[in-house]
């Protein structure tokens, strides 16, 4: 292989893992029994490995007495909960896809995903924090016996309080459907049966990856893919049973699912969840109660956890490192993680859900150069390249679109084959590749420094938004005749939704605020433009920059809105 080129791949060692999670589940019981294994402050809930596999158990036997079997979705929207690791491993031993829903999903968001993804049992939180859930537990169940707008969907069980039998598809509290898999028709044999029909290759979870208005894209990501992810992450952070990790990204995420969950369970180690959805200062007190040893989060976390500690004088005693992921963290904030919070090494990971997600990540032996500017070099059983418009690889050193190939490649995009075959794609000698749309370089040491983004994603502290979903809503606007959205940058969350609006000729120009309110009835929140600009404005142009060919020239944009922005903050500031 030309050592010139921008191709690299990683280790072979240590050999991939092909086995199920269900089974794993039973090999970590059998091996640490009673070491605890997750923790929930905020339920006031820690379960030791062999309660976990056995309340898994549980979950499974309810799901087959209710009829679900393999292949059958199972969707949860929640907050981070200890009902969230049941229901998966629950679904894992089964075969039957978990399908995790972002807790920011509005109604018609929820209902895409859920029928995108052919849930026929979907868990819900009755509220997550101040939010209540009671519409969106509405819309699930609708008001028939089947709820016509989901024809698949049969079961819907409400995480809060015992639910209340009404009009339309049939609702159980969590307990009560729980209490289902102590059935004597569901005994032991029954579900071994079940769990000896699930393969390594087998779906295990299914992952959104962009904007649900109309045909969603889920990743399917299989046992083989999640297990070693998180295997080979854990080993880059040196986990060991005696390891605590605090982890307050999502479950709904990649970050807070394989790299927080799987990767201490892998292991041995315990997680905590703070809280179920992120609280600076419940973070700080379970680093602190806990004495976690490994902190997980993306830079916006990071800053609020450091502002807490400055305002209670709190210290973490033994945290030792911690993984970063979502945005670059800068060296200031990492200086400050070293000397305020104690901690050696942070490390960054680099991916996307369609890879499981890890592909590159740092190691706590690099430099501190290496560890700032870089993502770190291929984890095993990978290879990354980095080729040029034409698809031939460019030679170390230059820029072009970043590619993945191996384990972690997703099986492909439920149910949307014309999708996976634009993402994926086999090279001259059939290997298969993952285009990420990433703009990337590969150093002379192997080391993937990630430049730009080919596709215009924005990320909102470590959420991925689709600037295409935000202009087709903001142009279902009657006086709005074009739109484009960028990312503008962000001391708190890296970027924020920036919005560019052509108003429609002899309409009256909306308000800043009705066109936030526009897109908030319809999206989620983060997706609300934080900032908009009108064509014609001062400063801002009398039409969009554009090509020859018409398109828009966002890189352009992305200036002219950063620019104004500036200036309008420190105007505020004299």
């Amino acid at each position: 292989m030309d050592s010139n080129l921008a191709l690299v791949h990683g280790p072979t060692e240590p050999a991939l893992w092909s086995k199920t999670l269900g089974s794993f589940v039973d090999e970590q019981a059998s091996r640490l029994d009673n070491r605890t294994s997750i923790i929930f402050p905020w339920q006031s809930v820690r379960l030791s490995y062999s309660q976990l596999a056995d309340r898994s158990k549980v979950l499974a036997r309810a799901m087959l007495e209710m009829g679900l079997r393999h292949g059958d979705c199972v969707g949860i929207m929640a907050g981070n909960c200890y009902q969230y690791i049941e229901v998966f491993l629950g679904g894992a031993r089964i075969g039957c896809p978990v399908v995790v829903l972002n807790n920011t999903y509005t109604l018609e968001e929820l209902q895409n995903a859920v029928q995108g993804s052919s849930c026929r049992l979907v868990f819900i939180a009755s509220r997550i924090g101040t939010r209540d859930f009671s519409s969106h537990i509405k819309i699930l169940r609708g008001n028939r016996p089947t709820n016509p707008a989901l024809p698949e969907l049969r079961r819907v069980v409400c995480l809060g309080n015992d639910a209340i039998r009404q009009t339309g598809v049939e609702m159980q509290s969590y307990n009560t459907f729980a209490s289902n898999g102590n059935s004597v028709f569901m005994n032991d044999h029954v579900l071994k049966r079940a769990e000896n029909n699930v393969t390594p290759d087998d779906v295990l979870n299914l992952q959104f990856t962009s904007g649900t208005t109309g045909s969603p894209k889920a990743a399917m990501l299989t046992h083989v893919n999640l297990l070693n992810n998180a295997h080979f992450v854990g080993d880059a952070m040196k986990l060991t049973p005696e390891d605590v990790i605090c982890c307050p990204p999502p479950l709904f995420h990649c970050f807070g699912l394989v790299l927080g969950f799987l990767a201490s369970f892998t292991h041995g180690s315990s997680i905590v969840f703070p809280s179920d959805f992120f609280n600076a200062q419940r973070v700080v007190d379970a680093i602190v109660s806990e004495d976690a040893t490994v902190l997980l989060g993306v830079p916006t976390m990071y800053v609020s956890e450091l502002e807490v500690m400055a305002k209670t004088g709190q210290r973490p005693r033994r945290l030792r490192t911690g993984l970063a992921s979502g945005s670059a963290v800068s060296q200031g904030l990492m200086n400050e993680l070293q000397a305020k919070m104690g901690v050696e090494k942070m490390l960054i990971a680099y991916g996307m859900t369609e890879t499981s997600p890890v592909t590159f990540i740092t190691a706590l032996n690099d430099s501190n150069e290496k560890g700032t500017t870089t993502v770190g070099k291929a984890v095993p059983h990978t290879a990354a390249k980095v080729i040029d418009q034409s698809g031939k690889v460019v030679a170390r050193g230059e820029r072009g679109e970043l590619c993945t190939s191996g384990f972690a490649l997703q099986k492909g995009y439920w149910n949307n084959e014309e999708k996976t075959k634009e993402a994926m794609r086999r090279d001259e000698s059939g290997v298969l590749w993952m285009n990420t749309g990433d703009e990337a370089l590969l150093d002379s040491d192997g080391y993937a420094h990630i430049t730009s983004r080919i596709k215009d994603i924005i990320i909102r502290g470590g959420e991925n938004i689709f600037p295409r979903e935000i202009e087709e809503r903001l142009m279902q606007h009657a006086s709005i005749s074009e739109a484009s959205v960028v990312g503008i940058k962000d001391e708190r969350y890296g970027e924020v939704v920036g919005c560019f609006l052509k108003a429609t000729e002899g309409t009256s120009k909306v308000t800043d605020s009705e066109v936030k309110q526009w897109i908030n009835e319809t999206l989620g929140r983060h997706k609300v433009p934080q900032y908009v600009f009108w064509i014609g404005e001062p400063k801002v142009g009398e039409d969009f920059p554009k090509t020859g060919s018409g398109k828009h020239q966002k890189h352009i944009m992305r200036d002219i809105g950063n620019r104004l922005v500036e200036r309008s903050t420190m105007k505020a500031k004299i």
